[in-house]
């Protein structure tokens, strides 16, 4: 697993709010485990609970309409 944009915003959030990965997953309602995942970059996370997580920083994931070649 290597580090994503993701996992290094909600890393660099989650230190701007002077949160462990304890406090954070328990405002959000996720499991240590996931947050540590998540912060890793696992490839295959639950969008969910992705967004509890994202929620408490006023952002979240979803799908973004793309032109794609030949349309």
């Amino acid at each position: 697993m290597g580090q994503t944009i993701l996992s290094k915003y909600v890393k660099e959030m989650r230190k701007r709010y002077n949160l462990t990965q304890v406090d954070l997953s328990e405002k959000a309602g996720v499991g240590l485990r996931f947050v540590r995942e998540l912060e890793q970059g696992k490839t295959t996370l639950r969008m969910d609970k992705v967004n509890q997580v994202l929620n408490l920083f006023g952002s979240e994931v979803g799908a973004v309409h793309m032109e794609r070649r030949g349309d």
